[in-house]
């Protein structure tokens, strides 16, 4: 690979997403199918030395999470088929509906660990998400209300603090953690690459509209053999 056209200012950061026994075969109870396929190209990246900082991200939920459909009446408390309302608790204004999930990545269970298998040796620090059992929170960054908003993880700082100018993110799942953690880095300021080979969707016929909805954000879907992983084979890691 090839460091050809890298940015003059290049300090990347490596963001692995949702890594978590409850999204991964064979015993998930949201398990992406084919999850545990990503595992070897999140490690490879994760024992890169070109990155300034490796964060794993983990869904922490209470058993009280407004995306379990348990949590809701019946018979609209369908997992993966029914939505819900959410109603930011501080502006009864702001709202938005979200699809109801099983229960999974429940705070302190097995299903909310991350897989045995990814390298944690190598993950400088993991940021924990979705909380606050009010709010739905995809992106690790914060939720998605913003009059105000309600619960936030404080990473778009920390990074900014390391002078992170670009980030990688793979991860579960391609459609929903992934693509919102993405978007909202995007959004933050930062240069923002998907690794194909490092992450999987909920739906797989969903690939192509999110490319094309990342696309118009200005994020760029890569792959390992691409310009931007050359990128990251040729900077040092610094003492």
């Amino acid at each position: 690979m090839t460091t050809s056209g890298r940015p003059s200012k290049f300090n990347p950061a490596l963001l692995v997403v949702d890594m978590q026994e409850d999204f991964c075969p064979p015993n998930g109870s949201l398990a992406v199918g084919n999850g545990r396929d990503v595992i070897p190209v999140i490690n490879t990246l994760l024992a890169n030395p070109a990155f300034t900082t490796r964060i794993a991200t983990k869904d922490w939920h209470p058993t009280t999470h407004i995306s379990f459909a348990s949590n809701h009446p019946a018979p609209n408390n369908i997992p993966f088929t029914s939505y819900t309302t959410i109603t930011n608790p501080h502006n009864p204004l702001e709202t938005y509906k979200t699809r109801l999930w099983p229960d999974h990545c429940v705070q302190g269970t097995k299903g909310a660990e991350l897989v045995p298998e990814l390298d944690q040796s190598l993950i400088d620090e993991i940021v924990e998400k979705g909380t606050d059992d009010r709010v739905e929170m995809y992106s690790c960054f914060h939720d998605p209300f913003e009059h105000p908003r309600v619960s936030d993880s404080g990473l778009v700082e920390r990074l900014q603090r390391r002078d992170v100018t670009h980030v990688y993110v793979v991860g579960l799942a391609m459609d929903y953690c992934v693509k919102y953690s993405a978007i909202d880095a995007k959004k933050a300021g930062f240069e923002v690459y998907v690794v194909e080979e490092g992450t999987k969707a909920v739906d797989p016929s969903a690939w192509e509209e999110v490319r094309k909805e990342l696309g118009g954000y200005g994020i760029t879907m890569v792959g390992t053999g691409g310009k931007e992983a050359g990128w990251l084979g040729g900077k040092q890691c610094s003492a």
